[in-house]
């Protein structure tokens, strides 16, 4: 098996700019989290974008669809910004019915040190092992189908909708 890893950006990769004190993005560190996580799951890694959700259109939503439907993998796991993560995963879950699709991502940047981004990444990686064919989203240990979730703001953990 070998699950296909596609980078978004959000806040998963985000970093620190000691200049402006903004947050930014340099490069992924999904590679990083890999080896910090000791996987020796087979694993190939494309970095679609790096954008923070809030700035995705429909135009990028449909660049990640396509590479959804066109790579041969049928395990796919998608870093993903969390404020528009459920946009995304409706798309996919409306069109894409023969792949196991799992969208996560961060609520406090890995490079911070203090992030659930690695435990987040590590329980997506479970889950896409042994979900069936379908759209979901992994956040907090939990895993929700994509018409079934949201994120609550005011306690920043996701949960189920019905």
């Amino acid at each position: 098996m070998t699950i296909k890893i596609l980078i978004s950006g959000g806040t998963f990769d985000k970093e620190y700019n000691s200049l402006t004190g903004e947050l930014s993005f340099k490069k992924s560190h999904v590679n990083e989290m890999l080896r910090l996580g000791r996987s020796r799951l087979n694993i190939k890694i494309k970095t679609v974008m790096m954008k923070d959700s809030l700035s995705m259109t429909d135009v990028d939503r449909k660049k990640i669809l396509k590479e959804c439907q066109t790579c041969i993998e049928n395990k796919i796991l998608i870093t993903h910004g969390t404020d528009t993560m459920t946009e995304t995963a409706k798309l996919l879950g409306q069109h894409i019915k023969d792949k196991t699709i799992i969208l996560t991502g961060a609520m406090i940047p890995y490079a911070f040190g203090s992030s659930d981004g690695l435990f987040n990444l590590g329980s997506a990686l479970a889950f896409i092992q042994t979900l069936p064919p379908g759209v979901y989203i992994s956040m907090n240990g939990k895993f929700f189908d994509w018409d079934n979730a949201r994120k609550n703001k005011q306690t920043g953990l996701f949960e189920e909708i019905k």
